[in-house]
């Protein structure tokens, strides 16, 4: 193999050659593609000027009209700091970028909707915020991605507040829409309501945090969190204010001990975290339990391991059953927060796509199909449909 690039750039004897994966991201995976063609001098005055100046003194006079004359509306910023990259963890901006495009594609493929990576070379919380409220006018929705918590909790909420389009934290909740649609599910396969399980989550990241604030909305019975420390109670000390949160809201019984502890009797494992779990602990699980393990590339629990004990089991590995991917989520979530022009995604919204996205599973439920696949097209139309009736509903349009 080898050969020129495109920058010219000769890879005779590349070492990257025989890795399809390089292949597929030489030169970059986006290209901005545009949608007139400008073949006389009638299209240049149109598309720039002098035609383009009427278009931009009406939206001077109606900005609203930005939303019909610019592509802002239906590009999505894809934001990071490459601070908890994938299984990476802090890699950096430059090297998060394929990361960013890759998630870019997916929003193109699955949700119809043009995406931009945006990579800082900041980690300062101020600064984050200030960048992405100054870039905002050029897109319809922030898509933060690979922000480290806690700091990534700050800037979503400040987000959030400050702009008047979709900003959503994609680690944080596309994975918990995810999640509570696969526990909806998994509940039919063993014949159980969700209020009545008692969940244990391993991790108090941003994945933990809201995965555990989606359960409580949907009324999941007892939920109890983990941190490398434990379960959190109230007799820990040194907490942030997220986990004090988890603490006020969680573990009614105020166990006191290990994870593995507070997985005797319990109905569900929810692993965020990495690291690995006894077999002997998910062996003291319930009977029927639920084991959704969803540290990549390496779950924390070994799934043919798991399923001796457990009635469903989940991961976030590609080649296995019942995965957890947030490609299930986040298209269609921007998608139906756009067509709807929502000027925020709610946790209602995120309950909708949950059911939306369960309910594409249907009546095949069973237990190795608690969620459909990543590649079902299916999916991003319901939860963009779901979505958008719901922000309507909620009266967070425009």
């Amino acid at each position: 193999m080898g050969g020129t690039d495109v920058s010219g750039h000769d890879h005779t004897g590349d070492r990257f050659a025989d890795d399809p994966a390089f292949g597929v991201h030489e030169g970059g995976k986006l290209s901005v593609t545009p949608t007139r063609a400008i073949e006389s001098i009638a299209d240049l005055a149109l598309t720039y000027t002098p035609g383009v100046a009427r278009v931009s003194s009406a939206i001077a006079a109606e900005p609203e009209l930005a939303r019909r004359f610019t592509w802002a509306p239906r590009v999505v910023a894809v934001v990071s700091d490459g601070t908890a990259v994938l299984g990476l963890g802090d890699i950096g901006p430059t090297a998060s970028l394929p990361v960013m495009e890759g998630k870019a594609c997916l929003f193109s493929e699955f949700g119809g909707l043009s995406a931009v990576p945006v990579v800082l070379s900041t980690t300062d919380v101020d600064t984050i915020v200030e960048t992405v409220a100054a870039i905002a006018p050029s897109f319809g929705g922030i898509n933060l991605e690979d922000i480290s918590a806690p700091r990534c909790f700050e800037i979503e909420e400040r987000l959030r507040e400050r702009l008047d389009i979709p900003v959503m934290h994609d680690d944080q909740h596309g994975t918990a829409i995810v999640v509570l649609a696969a526990l909806r599910n998994a509940a039919k396969v063993v014949g159980r309501d969700i209020s009545d399980l008692r969940v244990v989550v391993a991790g108090a990241g941003a994945a933990g945090v809201a995965c555990t604030k989606i359960l409580l909305e949907a009324g999941v019975g007892d939920i109890a969190v983990a941190d490398s420390k434990g379960i959190l109670h109230a007799g820990r000390e040194d907490l942030t204010s997220v986990k004090r949160w988890l603490v006020e809201n969680t573990n009614e019984t105020q166990f006191a001990g290990t994870m593995v502890g507070a997985l005797e009797g319990a109905d569900v494992y929810l692993g965020l975290s990495g690291g690995s779990v006894p077999e002997a602990a998910i062996a003291s699980m319930a009977e029927n339990s639920i084991v959704f393990s969803l540290a990549n590339p390496t779950p924390e629990v070994d799934p043919e391991m798991a399923a001796r004990y457990a009635a469903v089991v989940a991961t976030g590995r590609s080649d296995l059953p019942n995965q957890i991917n947030n490609v299930l989520a986040f298209p269609g979530v921007f998608r139906g927060a756009i067509d709807a022009g929502a000027t925020s995604i709610t946790e209602d919204m995120k309950l909708a796509a949950a059911a939306a996205i369960a309910d594409v599973v249907g009546d095949e439920v069973r237990a190795d199909y608690v969620v459909p696949s990543p590649l079902d097209r299916r999916v991003a139309e319901a939860v963009a449909i779901a979505v958008a009736d719901c922000a309507r509903r909620e009266g967070v349009t425009r």
